[in-house]
């Protein structure tokens, strides 16, 4: 019970902020509704579980999947995630009630396009190369308007490991666009794809429903769902990044001793409503692009591929606001700096137990509360390849080439860490205060327990990658204190000598004579 008089207690009215970068968390805005004010779409909230949506009440069947005869005359179709008999709780498929099937079509053709993606990572592959040392992008170039360019030709593939024909591995890869995709769709066969905007809006249509994807947000496509992207208004080019797995799903890290609630929190992601096009435009000429061990074709239809009137099932595009600001966070509040796993907002397994083949993780605004402690990250080499992003302000890169729109990596085992002013004041005894760290700024990571090997594209066709290293003045700021200390030279041949008198002593009991009989 507070022994504080009423008197003494001082109410600071709290005004509800409205750009949400300058946010420390998503509840400063003070809004009632899960998305941004910007947002025109309606969704369902949920992870993992099914769902139902259907444009009419009462379109979708009641007690069965597979009626003789579906209202208004529409048509039955599956997709199915996981074999059929896996277990429930991998068990994955949507069932689908659209106007016309989408085995309806004229067959594949070639498609050319100015998109560079690569799929094979393995050390036979000769356009691949790996690269040991750190490495930066400055902001990956945006298409002039003059060159049309929409999101499935402006897909660069930068670096990845494995084989989606193995399904087995993972891909980076960026987006830039100036265009929206015109009675185009997208259909991704070979994995899963994470897509995280870093400039401009994104209008998105799936098969399932309409989802508005804005920076600070991630979308999440499973493999062979269609879905188009579109500039709203307002945006006139877009950016950002890609993070394709093969043979795994994304998932919610487990939260152990954490307990029900924290990191990402289910109730966070959003799923579309059910949504057909006019009825003019169903009866209109589509491509659908299929990507399939990364190859390009495309299919020719007489009908939209967005006519589903309803649907149920958990094989669902989504959406999370996590990446911003609505991340839960979990942090010390007594002593030592927390590994990086805690800021994980969706994992992915790889075919080895408790490694995993993909972690997401995302770096925002929180409190850094830990007493008699180095609280900024401690030089490591960690197993992990980590490529770093920042989406927004000024990121967690090692340097100034660190900007949004840009890249920066480490591969496994690879020293790294800072070495600025920050370094050189917290490893000063001092008094620490709880501080809010990382404010008007958002970094993700994708880390992974794979050897990334880089394309052509990302090493010297994108014109952006800078190679060279730190420059070894600025580690001057960091000295080797150790060999200066006073008396350091006696005071190691102290420790050498007393470890000599120390094992003599104990040569003693060694001797022969010692314990037998005679």
């Amino acid at each position: 019970m507070s022994t504080a008089s009423e008197e003494s207690y001082v109410l600071l009215p709290r005004e509800p902020l409205t750009d949400p970068r300058a946010t420390f968390h998503y509840t400063d805005l003070q809004r009632s509704k899960p998305t941004r004010e910007n947002d025109p779409y309606e969704y369902m909230a949920g992870f993992g579980n099914r769902f139902q949506s259907e444009v009419i009440p009462g379109t979708l069947p009641a007690g069965q999947n597979n009626p003789q005869e579906v209202r208004f005359g529409l048509y039955t179709e599956g997709i199915t995630y996981s074999a059929f008999a896996a277990p429930r709780q991998e068990n994955k498929s949507t069932y689908m009630y659209r106007v016309r099937p989408a085995a309806a079509h004229n067959g594949y053709h070639e498609f050319k396009s100015s998109a560079t993606i690569e799929s094979c990572f393995l050390s036979l592959n000769p356009k691949i190369a790996t690269l040991p040392q750190q490495v930066e992008w400055t902001p990956f170039p945006i298409p002039p308007s003059t060159t049309p360019t929409d999101f499935i030709d402006g897909l660069h593939t930068l670096c990845g490991s494995g084989d989606p024909n193995l399904k087995e591995g993972i891909a980076l890869s960026i987006y830039t666009l100036n265009s929206s995709m015109s009675r185009r769709a997208f259909c991704n066969t070979d994995g899963d794809m994470l897509i995280c905007p870093q400039e401009g809006n994104l209008d998105i249509q799936t098969e399932m429903g309409l989802l508005f994807v804005q920076p600070g947000e991630i979308f999440v496509i499973p493999r062979g769902v269609r879905f188009l992207v579109r500039l709203p208004e307002g945006t006139t080019a877009a950016r950002g990044y890609i993070t394709e797995i093969w043979g795994s799903s994304w998932e919610l890290p487990d939260l152990g001793p954490i307990g029900g609630h924290g990191l990402a929190n289910p109730r966070d992601f959003l799923v579309p409503v059910a949504h057909i096009d006019d009825i003019d435009e169903l009866k209109t000429d589509w491509e659908i692009v299929c990507k399939l061990n990364g190859k390009l074709e495309a299919i020719g239809q007489d009908h939209s591929p967005f006519d589903l009137v309803a649907w149920h099932g958990n094989v669902v595009p989504y959406k999370r606001f996590t990446t911003l600001t609505k991340f839960s966070s979990q942090n010390s509040t007594s002593i030592d700096h927390t590994d990086p796993s805690i800021n994980t907002v969706l994992t992915a397994k790889s075919s080895f137990p408790h490694v995993p083949l993909c972690d997401f993780l995302w770096f925002g605004p929180r409190w850094d509360a830990a007493a008699n402690t180095f609280r900024l990250p401690y030089f490591h080499r960690n197993s992990a390849s980590e490529f770093l992003a920042c989406l927004y302000g000024n990121g967690l890169g090692r340097s100034d080439d660190f900007k949004p729109g840009g890249g920066s990596f480490e591969g496994g085992h690879t020293p790294h860490g800072g070495n600025n002013e920050g370094y050189v004041n917290e490893m000063k005894i001092q008094k620490s205060e709880p501080r809010k760290i990382l404010e008007n700024q958002m970094t993700i990571m994708i880390e992974s327990s794979r050897t990334f090997l880089f394309t052509e594209w990302a090493r010297t066709g994108c014109g952006t990658m800078h190679v060279d290293g730190t420059d070894p003045r600025a580690w001057d700021r960091l000295p080797d204190k150790f060999s200066t200390y006073p008396n350091i030279k006696e005071l190691l041949q102290r420790v050498k000598d007393d470890k000599a008198a120390m094992r003599e002593r104990v040569e003693y009991y060694h001797d022969p004579k010692i314990g037998r009989f005679v």
